[in-house]
């Protein structure tokens, strides 16, 4: 058996875990200014696995001036284009050739199984560098013919120029943390920023090592500087920061609201990828066996810790209770462990908090009047572990319809007509993702001009790539990730004006 199948980590794993987990600060790992550490724990059995020094406003600071200086008087700021978009290409080679090592990192810290990190977390993560190591060259302005209404003699030469806003504050979350930091780091890179990333304090490992390979690349010292530390100390200091430019979020609505209120000092950009609460429609033309899988997949993958998981599932009257049965089949016959178990198709949640606050949804979900045809409790074994369940007979006033769950439970709902599921699937204060199973492609496009939701899959779920915009309407945040969109979050332009 492989070493991954019995479980410990691979040597290059256990010698970077024994290594002082510390700041990378101007191209130096630095203990923080408090000489405070906070633990990380392993979600699968609730024990330390390492020490990470704990950031805070003095560090943020430090971080601040070096990103500031790597701006405004190089290197990055006096480099080409062509050189940024080399190494930052380098980055996504690096994660390729460690792939083991990483995906070992987001198992032991997050819980997702390893297969699963490597083939989706990993491989997408080394994509994005790639993918905007590309974008570094295509930035451009344009060229503009002006006719001034008070000067129409005057001849002028007008053109924009596209230029990058500065020191960018980066907080990213916990469900996916290698990939968040790529779908961060990358465009930011690309256009020329410079960046203090603060990791989730429940996983920073891999954050870690990523800086590792960013000074292997050469990525010249100040540029990407990461302080782990919590929310509300590191966190805060970066939101109001009066030198940090721009703000870029992605976590809770909650959370976001107040790093836009802290951001307000100096009016630094904010953008924000938030919660989602997306609803699944299947219809009864549908493929049904491939929707009930892909209704599963919606949910449970990386244990429904996804801001865009399908947790409302709407399904048309005359299948209801096919689908309900199907989908509960696939959640009873999950296998639930360790992520280092080649057999587990679902993992822990990640932390003790979260451990209790799906519970306590699951709790609330039956009290409230809600049946679960699969599961509907915690395991009781050591690790953070639930069962993934499926809810019926769930009705809009239930928080486990209207509240983002963060977890491995659907509620299912039974639909009529079309004008009843439009109304219900927008009846959300979120907006993030959508799905539709139908094999009507005319209905297909209709919902997905009538649903407010910034993705809209069609006979499938969970695709992401590279290339492909993501973010969300109403409450589930501010601009897009991914695609030459994210470039707008981290650029500003300038017109120039010369008469001739």
């Amino acid at each position: 058996m492989s070493a991954v199948a019995n479980s410990p980590l691979f040597d290059s794993v256990q010698s970077f875990l024994s290594s002082p987990k510390q700041l990378l600060i101007d191209g130096r790992w630095v203990s923080a200014k408090s000489g405070k550490n906070f633990d990380v724990f392993d979600p699968a059995t609730d024990e330390v696995v390492a020490q990470v020094a704990e950031g805070d406003a003095a560090d943020i600071d430090l971080a601040v001036t070096a990103a500031r200086k790597a701006f405004d008087s190089g290197p990055w700021s006096k480099m080409t284009p062509s050189q940024r978009g080399q190494l930052i290409w380098k980055v996504g080679e690096l994660i390729e050739q460690n792939a083991d090592e990483l995906a070992q990192l987001e198992t032991l810290d997050n819980g997702k199984p390893f297969n699963v990190a490597k083939a989706a977390d990993v491989a997408l993560a080394a994509d994005m560098f790639r993918y905007m190591a590309g974008w570094a060259t295509k930035i451009e302005g344009d060229t503009l013919s002006l006719g001034v209404p008070y000067a129409p003699d005057a001849d002028f030469h007008a053109f924009t120029m596209r230029e990058p806003i500065g020191v960018v504050g980066q907080i990213i979350p916990w469900n996916f943390p290698l990939l968040m930091a790529a779908w961060k780091l990358a465009p930011a890179l690309a256009t020329g920023c410079t960046v203090v990333l603060k990791p989730a304090e429940q996983t920073p490992l891999s954050a870690l090592r990523l800086g590792e390979l960013l000074l292997e690349a050469g990525i010249p010292a100040g540029v990407v500087n990461i302080v782990p530390g919590f929310g509300e100390t590191a966190g805060a200091a970066i939101a109001s920061h009066d030198l940090i430019d721009k703000v870029a979020f992605t976590g809770s609505t909650e959370v976001g609201k107040i790093i836009i209120k802290a951001a307000a000092g100096n009016l630094k950009k904010v953008t924000l990828e938030l919660g989602g609460k997306s609803p699944n429609v299947i219809y009864d033309d549908a493929d049904i066996d491939m929707a009930i899988a892909g209704a599963a997949d919606a949910i449970f993958f990386n244990q429904g810790q996804v801001c865009s998981a399908g947790s409302r599932l709407y399904v048309q009257k005359g299948i209801y209770d096919e689908v309900v049965a199907g989908v509960s089949e696939i959640a009873n016959n999950l296998k639930v462990g360790s992520g280092f178990d080649p057999a587990t198709q679902m993992g822990p949640l990640v932390s003790r908090e979260q451990h209790e606050r799906v519970s306590g949804y699951l709790r609330a979900g039956l009290a409230e009047g809600a049946q679960a045809s699969a599961g509907g409790a915690p395991l009781d074994r050591p690790g953070y572990f639930v069962q993934p369940t499926v809810l019926k007979d769930a009705s809009v006033d239930m928080s486990v319809v209207r509240e983002e769950i963060f977890g491995p439970v659907v509620a299912a709902m039974p639909f009529s007509d079309d004008g009843d599921l439009v109304s219900q699937a927008n009846d959300s204060a979120y907006g993030l993702a959508s799905g539709i199973w139908t094999k009507d492609i005319s209905k297909a496009h209709r919902f997905a001009k009538a649903v407010k939701a910034g993705t809209v899959w069609i006979n499938c779920y969970n695709i992401f790539d590279a290339s492909l915009p993501f973010g969300g309407y109403k409450q589930s945040g501010w601009g897009r990730e991914m695609g030459h969109a994210a470039l707008e979050n981290y650029l500003q332009t300038k017109s120039v004006v010369i008469k001739l």
